[in-house]
């Protein structure tokens, strides 16, 4: 008895967990569920079953029918309890994905680990986190003796997943301090798992800040370093050049500094090492003077750049463009050391916040009478939807996207309010440097984000404006679903051969653009179509633009193809750009037994031997 209530709650369980997680598809198992339940009450009609002769059956005939059917109930029952006894379905198994015959118990021991969006996770039972130097150095041993993988792994933001592997994996968040602040010389020295917020915390009495920051300030310094990660600015260069010496433990010569008067060749391919060369555990960072920026943000069109292009790139300390695809706005945002002589500007904004968001509002009650009819009444609204009254622009766009994502003409009309949201927030901002250069960057999303060189600072060769004339024509003539914003960013060359910016000319600068999708919703269903729309779009982009601008993608946003001949391509691709031979033989010589590298980086850089 207790083993029959144990296969009904097994079963149970799983139907539980399959509706909970995947309620928009057909249950795979419903004739397993119907068959299970149909062995436990009579079939109410037995006339209705098909005699296999014309005759009346004899009650001897009956009979045998009787124990022939009875022997299929047993059959199944035990099929039922062997199933049971050799897939045992607990609980904590409800993580995996729903597959015939395929669950076991969830150990204690088994680390889930995702990056920021969503996009890739992996799950491993290795997942180190040392509070020291010393505690580090005996884990890169123990693992390089085991032959054990710890790829490093920071914040977790890459939308790549670049620093994931199930095999196993350290993380520096416990070893995040500041160790050393020279003033006179505006140096820091940290631990590389400190996080760009707390460092800038921690050095703004001290009257420095980092010259220069990304979208988002949580990444450690480990990690934002190692993937070549860049702000905006065409004077300033990419972060991994803000880098003076580096601390890094390595599986092959435990624990080496290196510098660009110490050993400068390795020192400039370990700044932007992709975790494959050791394990950045000290950074010691150029900082500048903390100085307050005015941001300046005016809508224009591409007639008003192409004019003012030079002049934009060259009079800012930093810029971006933030494109709307199927409208010809533009939103140019600049930011610059706040006048010592003048002040801050002395501006009063058109428009309010509110006034500024009230388009997207109306259009967001406007689509749930279409979309969602039964929410739109007073009721139903009060139990299901926040205010929107209290959503933020971006938090706004997601729900309105989240309603039709891939229907382009829904897109175009929520494109059309984030323009009108854009014109009636121009204006100025005035704030310290590390609270003005972020940006909101929205919800979960998939992003490419390519990197190509774009003249210099004297002499812009204006492919950057081309690149995107390009992509938004693509976009229109494939009827692309494409959110806004197209951002555009640029920097200085890098000294980092790895670097998607590196040059050896150094008045080079690069531009970096950035196509989105957002993923506004957790239905598997939707986040699945809109993944493969994103690919798409980003496939589209690459056949047509990337050869022709000399375009390679972030390191954190490049993805693995799963075709192996586009896989080739791509390796050879990357051979072209950067020194992979210098890079694989670095990683030989300091990682000989690969414990610090994952499935994508041996993919992007097969050894030899592996071809």
């Amino acid at each position: 008895m207790s083993r029959a209530l144990s296969l009904g709650r097994s079963v149970r369980a799983f139907h539980h967990y399959h509706h909970h997680h995947h309620h928009h598809h057909a249950n795979p198992h419903s004739n397993l569920l119907k068959a299970l339940s149909s062995t436990t009450s009579p079939n109410p009609n037995p006339n209705l079953a098909r005699p296999f002769s014309s005759l009346s059956p004899s009650p001897s005939s009956s009979g045998a029918e009787f124990r022939k059917y009875l022997g299929y109930l047993a059959l199944l029952l035990g099929c039922g309890v062997a199933t049971y006894f050799s897939f045992p379905f607990s609980d904590s198994a409800k993580h995996k994905k729903a597959q015939l015959f395929r669950y076991a118990p969830l150990p204690e021991d088994l680390h889930t680990v995702s990056n920021w969006s969503g996009t890739h996770e992996v799950q491993t039972r290795v997942f180190h986190q040392p509070e020291s130097l010393e505690e580090l150095e005996q884990v890169v041993k123990d693992a390089n003796e085991k032959k054990q993988k710890i790829r490093p792994v920071g914040s977790g933001l890459s939308p790549n997943g670049i620093g994931l592997t199930r095999a196993g994996m350290v993380n520096l968040a416990l070893m995040d301090k500041v160790l050393e602040v020279d003033e006179e010389k505006k140096r820091v020295r940290v631990q590389a798992g400190i996080r760009v917020q707390q460092l800038v915390d921690a050095i703004k009495d001290h009257g420095i800040t980092l010259q220069n920051f990304a979208s988002i300030r949580e990444q450690q310094i480990g990690g934002i370093v190692q993937v070549g990660a860049h702000g905006t600015g065409a004077r300033l260069p990419p972060i991994d050049e803000q880098v003076i010496s580096m601390k890094l433990v390595t599986p092959a010569k435990r624990t080496i500094e290196v510098s660009k008067e110490k050993d400068p060749e390795l020192f400039y391919l370990a700044r932007c090492g992709l975790g494959g060369l050791g394990v950045v555990t000290e950074v010691t960072l150029q900082c500048v003077e903390r100085q307050q920026l005015v941001e300046h943000t005016v809508i224009s069109d591409m007639k008003e750049i192409k004019k003012n292009h030079k002049k934009l790139l060259s009079e800012n300390k930093h810029v971006k463009y933030l494109y709307i695809p199927y409208t010809d706005s533009v939103v140019v945002v600049t930011c610059n050391p706040v006048s010592k002589w003048k002040g801050p500007p002395k501006f009063k904004p058109k428009y309010s916040h509110d006034e500024a968001i009230q388009h997207a509002r109306d259009l967001y009650q406007e689509s749930l009478k279409k979309y969602r009819p039964e929410l739109t009444t007073a009721e139903s609204s009060e139990d299901n939807e926040p205010d929107i009254n209290e959503l933020s622009f971006t938090e706004l766009r997601d729900k309105l996207l989240a309603l039709d994502p891939l229907n382009r003409d829904h897109v175009i009309r929520v494109n059309q309010a984030e323009a009108e949201f854009w014109r009636k927030s121009e204006g100025y901002r005035v704030g310290w440097s590390d609270e003005i250069l972020g940006f909101d960057c929205g919800g979960q999303q998939w992003v490419s984000e390519t990197c190509f060189p774009a003249g210099t600072l004297a002499k812009p060769s204006m492919k950057d404006l081309e690149y995107i004339e390009d992509l938004k024509k693509l976009i229109e003539k494939e009827e692309i679903p494409a959110p806004a914003p197209i951002e555009q960013r640029w920097t200085a060359c890098s000294k980092s051969p790895m670097s998607p910016a590196s040059s050896s000319a150094e008045d080079d600068i690069f531009s970096w653009v950035g196509i989105i999708m957002y993923l506004p919703t957790m239905d598997a269903r939707q986040r699945k179509e809109i993944t493969e729309e994103f690919f798409h779009y980003r496939r589209l982009s690459q056949t047509q633009l990337w050869d022709k601008y000399s375009a390679y993608e972030h390191w954190a946003k490049i993805e693995v193809p799963k075709d192996k001949d586009e896989l080739v391509a791509l390796q050879a691709r990357l051979r072209r750009r950067f020194p992979v031979d210098e890079y694989n033989k670095a990683r030989k010589e300091l990682d000989p037994n690969g414990i610090l590298s994952n499935n994508m980086l041996g993919k992007l850089f097969p050894s030899p031997d592996t071809i």
